[in-house]
């Protein structure tokens, strides 16, 4: 059993907001919400002292590196640096060593994440066999198993005839899509923007903003024509922005994720940090980067997604154009979102609370995650105010350029069920 006392409760799902006390019992099922609940058996009581409890972020784009690449990252390491950073579910994606697209490989997954109590691990599949852009994976049978959705993530699907038939089978089998939109003809060189003064600093090309803008508008129109139901990864671009709101008003069944990243950095910070700010996409300039903000105001982006993808201290040391492209994000997330978009007065607390954990959740279909009688408590404590400086994390990997960067606002704990992680 666990009594939180003194909680100030936002609920994205329902918008309730009220300092009250939160009951649960022995199964972790929440069994009352109200004012100053009295259990004298209770062997836990929590006092978050009017700190905010909220429902648990949703991550649907992590990197957790098992199986083949453990150096960098495994389930659990994955599973505490998530918790830390106020997740309760993440998705993990399909570019593993093997590739997650078959059963065998799914149910590794699965049992792994089962060794350790703690948050909800889910898998989204790869679309095509090996990520290779030619053969379908068995949509049913991993589904039936399991899988939350299907994603080549890392690699774009060139394909244009491929994209159409797994777009018809994601229909048929009522499931979605989520896409790296970068078309290899406009990437020069990966994890830089084109044109920027970082490009001449490591005498690299860089990747072109229509590498990503070609295949969003490629994709909305294949949306459109099939019904699909498809998500946008890490959105970059200001055009990007700008076809996805068209895209939805005009009526296709599409969504959106922006990283921490790319509304807190742009091209410019990559001069500075080297190859702790190269990703793909890469970072952009300043009216990108305002531009992916106003999406996430208006709903046009519907999504925060870290894309954390941890590596090796030695291979982001390389030279610049040898380092691998990717930064951790789970545990400096909610620090990072809260100083850029609510304390900078951009974005209200239930706003932020939706982009992280509401709208991902209904987007990949996972119900009951609500604060109410009778659901299982998968909750988040927040300080809004505190100042943050990341020094170290649970992730096996550190490479990020957010380590000692004053912040404002941290994770407290997580609850899963009656345990406080």
């Amino acid at each position: 059993m666990l009594l939180i006392k003194n909680a100030h409760i936002l609920d994205p799902y329902t918008g309730f907001d009220k300092i009250q006390d939160i009951f649960i019992d022995d199964f972790g099922i929440i069994q009352d919400i109200s004012n100053n609940i009295q259990k004298p058996d209770c062997t836990k009581i929590l006092d978050v002292c009017e700190n905010t409890v909220s429902t648990g972020f949703v991550d649907t784009h992590v990197h957790f590196r098992d199986f083949g690449q453990q150096q960098k990252e495994d389930i659990h390491t994955g599973m505490n640096s998530a918790a830390a950073g106020g997740y309760t579910t993440v998705v993990c994606m399909a570019n593993t060593l093997p590739v997650c697209d078959n059963l065998e490989m799914l149910n590794k997954v699965k049992q792994k994440a089962s060794q350790k109590y703690g948050i909800n691990v889910l898998q989204a599949c790869s679309i095509s066999k090996g990520l290779e852009g030619k053969e379908i994976t068995d949509f049913k049978e991993l589904l039936n198993n399991g899988a939350v959705g299907f994603t080549d993530d890392g690699v774009p699907l060139k394909d244009t005839q491929f994209v159409v038939n797994a777009m018809k089978m994601a229909v048929k089998y009522d499931t979605l899509l989520s896409f790296h939109e970068e078309t290899p003809e406009f990437v020069l060189s990966a994890g830089i923007n084109y044109g920027s003064k970082a490009c001449e600093k490591f005498c690299v090309s860089g990747a072109m903003p229509i590498s990503e803008e070609v295949m969003v508008a490629r994709d909305i129109a294949l949306a459109l024509h099939t019904g699909a139901k498809v998500v946008f990864q890490h959105i970059s671009s200001a055009r990007s922005v700008e076809f996805i709101r068209n895209g939805k008003k005009m009526g296709a069944n599409i969504y959106a994720e922006v990283t921490p990243h790319h509304i807190a950095l742009t091209e410019d910070d990559v001069l500075e940090h080297g190859t702790l700010a190269r990703m793909n996409p890469p970072l952009r300039k300043e009216h990108d980067r305002l531009s992916l903000i106003q999406g996430l105001l208006d709903g046009t982006i519907d999504m925060i997604a870290t894309d954390h993808a941890p590596h090796t201290k030695e291979e982001k040391n390389r030279p610049f154009e040898n380092a691998p492209s990717g930064i951790i994000g789970l545990e400096t997330a909610f620090s990072v979102c809260n100083t850029m978009l609510v304390q900078s007065g951009k974005m209200t607390k239930m706003q932020l609370l939706n982009c992280m954990s509401k709208n991902p959740a209904q987007i990949y279909n996972l119900k009951n995650k609500e604060i109410k009688i009778g659901n299982k408590a998968e909750l988040v404590i927040l300080d809004w105010t505190t100042e943050k400086i990341y020094t170290e994390y649970k992730s096996k990997s550190s490479n990020t350029p957010f380590t000692n960067q004053k912040l404002t606002g941290c994770v407290q704990a997580v609850i899963m069920g009656d345990k406080v992680i």
